[in-house]
């Protein structure tokens, strides 16, 4: 099968649909498919770090606020036109975009491409006076998409409420065997206890202040106590979180490969997940449990899916610093609960694995492929796909 996919967003920065879009294609292609990826990145320079074999670059990307954070999206005549050039050269027998409603290369694609479409969903944001206006704007958009996949409950709910469609619920998947065989960093995790976090420390709602604060309260009992951080921002608005008299427990590892994110998430005694809002599925809770980890996470309808309600990881209220220096306290005392755990963690990941994900995805592909079983074809390079878009698009495409 000839599998196109779009990422919206920026592959020239780490992210969770990336992520998704990265593994889904090395799985396709380990499941015998033919896949080319299109996402927003430049090609790299000498000596710059190289894209993946089957990700065609579509040029630089721009920073834009959106779902509470910020995206680098493409958008733009220039962007249309190489969407509409890859379409033609690619011939594929289905089209997978990643979030379609934001303003990048999976809405231009869905634009230009006819035949079968699925699309996945991963935003499980439920402001619903800004969906429903997107949902009335978009809807010829939205009514090409032939089938379309929610990576979580809530992910789905946004489907059937705001947006007039149902979705095959198929979570994110987790490369299991890749977290399951890092070697921890060296001295890690040490005698006195190590606890970790990986994301964007300088976003508010990934939850790192709480995390200080609650690690501010446990260091003066536990001087072998040490976190280790990982994840893109400023190291000196990290490190002013924390007493200056700690500052020397912390470890900053910056941005990391793949590789060291799972050496890094088995160097840990307990991963912490102190996330306030804004998360459809938790794909870093799958990767911590595949390593071994114990997870603590805030208890986010999203996170209490994925550690099965408690019995996959420890849960706190979320937004409690008190509350999660408690949590951890209590797991740092009791190694039994926390191999417990870690134990439950690894066999609830198994669902998990890339290639149990991927063959679902498939299903869901020969669904859409028999909904047009003559050859597709893809619109010609002029305004007549453009002009099926609202006006406010429209004029970004002029």
């Amino acid at each position: 099968m000839r599998v196109g996919i779009v990422c919206p967003y920026s592959f020239d920065v780490p992210g969770g649909v990336q992520a998704h879009v990265r593994d889904l294609a090395e799985a396709l292609i380990g499941l015998g498919h033919e896949v080319s990826v299109l996402a927003p990145a430049e090609e790299p320079a000498d000596g710059g770090q190289e894209l993946p074999p089957y990700v065609h670059p579509a040029g630089r990307a721009v920073p834009v606020p959106y779902n509470g954070s910020v995206a680098r999206l493409a958008f733009g005549p220039l962007s249309l036109a190489r969407v509409r050039r890859w379409l033609r050269d690619g011939r594929f027998d289905v089209l997978h975009v990643h979030e379609p409603i934001a303003p990048s290369l999976s809405l231009l694609a869905c634009v230009a491409a006819t035949g079968p479409i699925v699309a996945t969903f991963h935003t499980a944001t439920q402001r619903s006076r800004t969906l429903a206006a997107v949902h009335s704007a978009l809807q010829p958009v939205l009514e090409k998409i032939t089938a379309r996949i929610a990576v979580s409950a809530l992910a789905r709910r946004v489907q059937v409420e705001h947006l007039d469609g149902g979705a095959v619920e198929i979570p994110n998947g987790v490369a299991v065997g890749k977290f399951a065989d890092a070697t921890p960093l060296p001295g890690w995790p040490g005698e006195g206890g190590a606890l970790g976090f990986l994301g964007r420390f300088g976003e508010p709602r990934k939850g790192f202040p709480i995390l200080a604060d609650a690690f501010t309260r446990l260091a003066p009992e536990r001087p072998g106590l040490r976190l280790l951080v990982a994840g893109p921002g400023d190291a000196d608005d990290a490190l002013d979180a924390f007493p200056r008299a700690l500052r020397s427990r912390v470890t900053l590892l910056g941005m990391v490969s793949e590789t060291d994110k799972a050496r890094m998430l088995s160097s840990v005694d307990v991963y912490v997940a102190p996330n306030t809002g804004g998360e459809s599925f938790g794909i870093i809770l799958t990767e911590a449990m595949a390593a071994g980890a114990t997870i603590a996470a805030s208890d986010l309808d999203a996170f209490r899916r994925v550690l099965d309600d408690g019995r996959a990881g420890a849960l706190f209220p979320n937004g409690q610093p008190a509350a999660l220096a408690a949590c951890l306290g209590a797991l740092l005392d009791n190694p039994a609960r926390r191999r417990s755990l870690a134990a439950v963690g690894q066999a609830t990941v198994a669902a998990f694995d890339w290639p149990v994900v991927a063959a679902r995805v498939v299903d869901v592909y020969q669904s859409a492929i028999a909904a047009y079983p003559s050859e597709p074809t893809v619109t010609d390079a002029d305004e007549s796909s453009t002009l099926r878009l609202p006006s406010y698009l429209r004029e970004r495409l002029r």
